[in-house]
């Protein structure tokens, strides 16, 4: 069966702003594969980062939730904006988006309450230790998820989210509108995806 992590060469990615300070970390050799990526995501992504420019302090690594694509694939995307490499990672989205647990996204909602995932853009902020382990809180940048903070939308680790639960379900499990990570990649989220940058999540 495929990893689910899956580490990609998309070549360079232009941008028209600073670079952050802050390098990414080494990275594994580059798997001769196509990119998981969709270039129309990665443009909407790119377009999100220009429109929050002054928000974003740190350019060098975004995160994209691609969440038109089903649960049991690796579909969210760490982009490395300075040499265009990208990994690929599993996440769940809220129960309140998939209500019949199809491993499908239907929608989105910003509504308190509705344990629902939110799209649009996301700036990383302080990472903490709460209910579930070790986390990052998010603050939403547009109409579409700025209740995220007070709907405790945050990046966090989740036993349902795994390459077992991919094999025995065919899907993972659902979050209470987080974006939840498998243990086994939490680190690399947490430290890559550090304060002060870009989240984006849309349906492709």
């Amino acid at each position: 069966m495929m990893k689910r992590r899956t580490i990609l060469k998309t070549g360079l990615i232009g941008l028209g702003t600073s670079v952050g300070t802050l390098l990414s970390p080494t990275l594994p050799a580059i798997a001769k594969t196509p990119s998981l990526l969709d270039p129309k995501l990665l443009a909407k992504a790119k377009a999100a980062l220009a429109t929050h420019d002054t928000s974003i302090k740190h350019k060098d690594v975004i995160g994209i939730a691609d969440y038109g694509q089903h649960s049991a694939k690796p579909r969210f995307h760490l982009v490395d904006m300075m040499n265009g490499r990208t990994t690929s990672l599993l996440v769940a989205h809220g129960k309140g988006s998939d209500k019949k647990h199809t491993g499908w996204l239907q929608e989105f909602s910003n509504v308190p309450g509705s344990e629902a995932s939110s799209g649009g853009s996301y700036r990383t902020a302080a990472a903490y230790v709460g209910k579930h382990g070790r986390s990052r809180r998010l603050d939403g940048l547009e109409p579409s998820n700025n209740m995220a903070y007070q709907r405790a939308i945050v990046i966090h680790g989740a036993w349902y989210v795994d390459d077992k639960m991919v094999s025995k379900h065919g899907k993972i499990g659902r979050s209470q509108g987080c974006f939840a990570f498998s243990q086994t990649d939490l680190d690399q989220i947490l430290r890559r995806l550090g304060s002060g940058r870009l989240l984006y999540a849309d349906k492709g």
